[in-house]
């Protein structure tokens, strides 16, 4: 998994950027799994990154380095990746403010189209078990779908999405993790993550013609 950005011209690995938002860790560990699915495929390189928390208190910050796990996302790397996958916890059944807040501060990359024609996918973690998953996922397919990308789901021939009973839906890997994050993830929600992250690369590689 890559931590480092590269120059766009670079002549290494397909990046595929994996950006989420984790407040008791179980959309991280999704993120994880997505960029394990990715990493296993030939020329596709993960690049983990999530964003810094909002506040109502308006004189509350964060630091410009997250104390541990992936580095807070740069404009820049939008504009490096070949794909994306977006996650983020449900928040009464859309993104996290956290989430919302990067992409309201990216109409340049809009305008410019950055991530026009590549393809993205979501992925979401809830409280609860009927938590508002899929409109959460919804949520996240919008900024996509307005930045011009190609977004996409998970197809029913993964049987898992037959079996669980945890997570797991047409719009993206998903994980019931319990209000404080005490439920693991099934074997089937991280089977649907990894093949979420391996198709989003595939993809990639076949538009970029690799």
């Amino acid at each position: 998994m890559s931590s480092t950005p590269q120059s766009p011209n670079s002549n290494r690995k397909i990046i595929v950027l994996v950006l989420y938002y984790s407040r008791h860790g179980s959309t991280r560990k999704l993120a994880e799994f997505i960029a394990q699915g990715i990493d296993a495929t030939p020329g596709c390189e993960a690049r983990l990154r999530t964003v810094p928390a909002v506040s109502s208190v308006t004189e509350a910050t964060e630091s410009s380095v997250p104390d541990e796990g992936s580095p807070y996302v740069e404009l820049l790397d939008l504009e490096q990746c070949a794909a994306l996958a977006l996650g983020s916890p449900t928040r009464f059944g859309n993104m996290a403010s956290a989430m919302k807040y990067f992409w309201d501060g990216t109409s340049s990359q809009w305008l410019g189209g950055a991530l026009a024609g590549k393809p993205g996918c979501v992925f979401t973690s809830t409280g609860s078990l009927h938590g508002g998953q899929e409109s959460t996922l919804m949520s996240m397919m919008t900024p996509l779908f307005h930045h011009g990308m190609l977004v996409m789901g998970l197809p029913y021939t993964l049987p898992e999405l037959m079996t669980t009973t945890s997570g797991g839906t047409p719009y993206g890997a998903s994980h019931w993790s319990g209000m404080n994050g005490q439920h693991p993830i099934s074997t089937e929600s991280r089977i649907l993550a990894i093949a979420q992250g391996k198709r989003l690369a595939e993809t990639a590689r076949k538009l970029q013609g690799a």
